[in-house]
């Protein structure tokens, strides 16, 4: 560890006292870990004060640790359900929290949380962040519309609490909403006020098997026939395991809600294959998982219409491997290994039919390069960099800022 190392854990050390976990990362670089929110806008005023870099994140189950930095400064320490009110379907929790630990949480009070991110177990801030939707996005909207509220602590150490706690409270909500899918560019998010559901009395999976674009047509069959599923996913052998393309319907609600959806189902696309409950929930988490293993994930936004023409793009520049379409919910997903350069061809011809391309993981050279968001409309790219000046003036959050 370098001597400058050395002094910023030691300052990070005097500063959090015991309220708070530090340690380094194999480079050597010091990763802290506070316990509050109040920790964290200290070490991130610090930060300001000594013009310290630091990297955000959360168990590092998304992000590679590989982004040059004085100080890396983690949710780990946040990882606590504050509040779960069933009556107000609301929930609070801390950002640092693992997927899977808050929807036990959340189902032990008969709640539940429509989302079904890619990715394996991470962490609730990561979500937000980077505003990863999977295919419950189709019937239930996306990451941003379960958010009442959150906590930021900006770059410079202050912290702005938008939002509010109950639905009939949702002053400040824009900003909430700007946060989320912000990749940390305005600062670090440590609690979540969450909008829930019931757990739905019924959960039931129907999978059919075939090309592309058969299944496509199919896909798009079952969404005109006004009984719209709560997922409506179609993966490529890749991300399934198997040998074909694989549309895939998922129902939730009442038993007579279902009922009917697997009836309508039926008559639109024919034979369908009922999943066991055990193996449906099996082939959503590794739907789930397999959508984030390679180096790069990506994802496309995009009309039910064009997205034949979204899958062929990315497959032109990239390959067919691992590749998802959630349909009503209008994106392509594709992660694997891809260069600097493809991706850069890939995000031009997007930009051409207006389609925005966010890369959401990827190594720090390509990121550096190309950042996360490829802003197909002109002055988009500036207006985003003021709005960054505004919450973080001194440029401590190391942020990929690529072509804009």
């Amino acid at each position: 560890m370098s001597g400058a190392e050395l002094t910023i854990e030691r300052r990070v050390r005097s500063l959090l006292g015991p309220d708070g976990v530090v340690d380094t990362n194999p480079a050597g670089v010091p990763r802290v870990a506070p316990r509050t929110t109040e920790a964290c806008a200290l070490i991130l005023e610090a930060a300001a004060s000594h013009g310290w870099h630091v990297r955000l994140g959360g168990g590092s189950r998304w992000t590679s640790d590989d982004a040059p930095a004085d100080l890396t400064l983690s949710t780990r320490g946040l990882t606590r359900v504050t509040r779960v009110s069933p009556p107000d379907l609301m929930a609070t929790a801390e950002a640092g929290i693992r997927w899977s630990e808050l929807k036990r949480a959340l189902a032990d009070h008969g709640a539940w949380l429509p989302w079904d991110p890619p990715g394996a177990d991470r962490s609730l801030g990561s979500i937000i962040a980077t505003g990863t939707a999977g295919p419950l996005r189709s019937g239930f909207g996306s990451v941003r519309d379960h958010l009442l509220g959150l906590t930021l602590v900006t770059g410079d150490g202050r912290i702005v609490r938008p939002g509010g706690q109950v639905v009939k409270n949702v002053a400040g909500f824009d900003l909430t909403r700007l946060a989320a899918g912000s990749f940390g560019a305005f600062g670090l998010i440590t609690a979540v006020h969450l909008r829930l559901r019931s757990v739905p009395r019924a959960d039931v999976t129907l999978a059919r098997t075939g090309t592309r674009d058969e299944l496509l047509q199919m896909a798009f069959a079952i969404r005109d026939a006004g009984e719209a599923p709560a997922a409506l996913e179609l993966a490529s052998p890749g991300i399934t395991g198997g040998s074909s393309w694989t549309l895939a319907l998922r129902l939730v609600g009442s038993e007579a809600a279902v009922h009917e959806a697997r009836r309508v189902a039926a008559g639109t696309a024919g034979k369908l294959e009922e999943l066991a409950p055990a193996d449906g929930a099996g082939f959503w988490n590794t739907l789930a998982e397999n959508a984030a293993r390679g180096e790069v994930t990506l994802r496309l936004g995009v009309l039910p219409a064009g997205l034949a023409d979204a899958l062929d793009l990315v497959t032109h520049h990239l390959d067919e491997e691992c590749l998802t379409a959630t349909i009503a919910g209008g994106a392509v997903r594709w992660t694997g290994a891809g260069s600097a350069g493809q991706l850069r061809l890939l995000r031009a011809a997007a930009a051409q039919r207006e389609l925005p391309l966010t890369i959401e993981r990827a190594p720090w050279d390509i990121l550096s390069a190309l950042g996360h968001f490829g802003a197909y409309r002109e002055g988009v790219g500036r207006l985003v960099g003021s709005l960054r000046r505004v919450f973080d003036p001194t440029g401590v959050l190391v942020i990929p800022a690529g072509e804009g």
